[in-house]
């Protein structure tokens, strides 16, 4: 696989390892491309924008910062987070109707490119899918092609919890769901665009 520039609100930082000059040339080369979501698809972190609907955003904006820095394994984050406000069902699905995560610039069109190369795009994020679906409905990306976190719900409602089987909610996952997706089907390059340390562990 190869480590691509980083997209971060509709702009491109590129990564040592790849010139700004290749980058063009590296695109043409891939069979697959995996984003993250947050920060990268769109302009800012889910859970910082769901906690801060649910009114716990400075606590929870903290962590996540430590958790994009690496300094803290993301699983240990993300429960902690979590903790932090227990999202409901019904708070998530009014935070997606309220304060709708905003699509970073260019990235419709750069999808809509990928999709006529015939280039296969998968979601792979640290998020959440119930966050996640209604913008891979608009980026056109089935849910088959959907790698992040579940929060888990009783009848009622009320959080219980998140899959801890999901590849993406522990360290590690992304280059677990990459390395998957190449050996399911056979890809010859692969590419992680994001712009955090999980994303670096896809190398």
């Amino acid at each position: 696989m190869k480590a691509l520039g980083m997209l971060v609100k509709g702009t491109t930082r590129q990564m040592s390892i790849v010139r700004k000059e290749g980058i063009i040339d590296l695109w043409k080369k891939a069979n697959a491309v995996c984003f993250d979501v947050d920060s990268t698809v769109v302009t800012e972190e889910g859970i910082d924008v769901l906690a801060d609907h649910c009114g716990a955003g400075e606590a929870v904006a903290e962590w996540t910062k430590r958790a994009m820095g690496g300094s803290v394994p993301f699983h240990v984050a993300l429960s902690e987070r979590l903790k932090l406000f227990e999202p409901s069902l019904q708070q998530i699905n009014e935070c997606n109707t309220k304060h709708p995560l905003e699509l970073s610039p260019g990235i419709e069109e750069l999808f809509k490119t990928l999709h006529e190369r015939g280039v296969d795009v998968y979601l792979v994020s640290g998020g959440f899918r119930q966050m996640i679906n209604p913008l891979a409905t608009i980026l056109k990306v089935p849910e088959t092609r959907i790698y992040a976190n579940n929060l888990l719900h009783d009848d009622t409602g009320t959080y219980i919890g998140f899959d801890p089987n999901e590849p993406t909610s522990r360290a590690g996952g992304k280059a677990k769901v990459v390395g998957m997706l190449k050996t399911e089907f056979k890809y010859e390059t692969v590419f992680m665009v994001g712009d955090g340390a999980t994303d670096m562990e896809a190398r």
